[in-house]
């Protein structure tokens, strides 16, 4: 999945959670004064909206999963086609980390 899909995702989601906040912020700011039709209004919008960021957290997470089954996939493919160089990858890092929190 490429990277600004992700991306544009996480922008809807926001936005969406963006519009339930702001519902919910109008709802608490009228709710003394608000009876009626007009509260039920934003109830059903406060619902749908946060319908939406449901479903889309939903779609977001899906994307991830894929992203990160992707990511595990070829990294199994390269530890497979190249173990000597993954070992030397491993313990270079190993020692860059090891200097890092000794220096601390």
């Amino acid at each position: 999945m490429p990277h600004t899909s992700a991306h544009t995702q996480q922008e809807q989601l926001q936005n969406e959670l963006q519009a339930l906040i702001k519902d919910a912020e109008t709802l608490l700011q009228h709710a003394a004064g608000l009876a009626g039709e007009h509260a039920d209004q934003l109830r059903e919008q406060i619902q749908h909206n946060l319908q939406r960021a449901r479903a889309s957290l939903g779609t977001g997470e899906t994307a991830l999963r894929e992203q990160a089954n992707e990511v595990r996939e070829a990294s199994e493919a390269y530890i497979q086609n190249n173990p000597w160089q993954a070992v030397g990858i491993a313990a270079g890092l190993g020692l860059l980390l090891g200097l890092l929190l000794g220096r601390r």
